[in-house]
């Protein structure tokens, strides 16, 4: 008879690659990253707000840093962050009052968070470029 109580020493691999999540999940976690990358850029707009209000030298002054790609590209970033952000907060709203709680239209609505939202940045970031 088998001994059953014995345990056997198997490796134990645990795949923690967030690639592997289902589409839902991974708004789960951009919508989180949208966030914190919310509060990040608020920090930059509050510094950019805070020397252009001071002075005309102020102004000037981020007017050129507005000028810089870098800059461009952290208001593109921040754009999508806001963007993403709303559109999964309206997700997970809908989802909250039963609204699209089904596997196939949890995908589709995930799905569509992340397209609307790059769509929209894309949109939008082309003018401000």
């Amino acid at each position: 008879m088998p001994d059953l109580t014995a345990k056997k020493k198997r490796p134990l691999w645990y795949n923690l690659s967030p690639l592997n999540l289902p589409v839902p999940g991974l708004v789960s976690i951009f919508h989180r990253i949208s966030g914190l990358a919310l509060f990040l850029g608020l920090l930059a707009f509050l510094f950019l707000l805070d020397s252009s209000l001071s002075s005309e030298s102020g102004f000037a002054r981020a007017a050129g840093y507005l000028r810089d790609p870098i800059w461009k590209l952290g208001l593109i970033v921040s754009l999508w962050a806001l963007l993403h952000h709303l559109c999964a907060g309206v997700r997970h709203l809908l989802l909250d009052i039963d609204v699209g709680v089904g596997l196939e239209s949890a995908r589709r609505s995930a799905f569509a968070v992340f397209v609307v939202s790059l769509a929209l940045t894309a949109f939008i970031g082309v003018r401000l470029w």
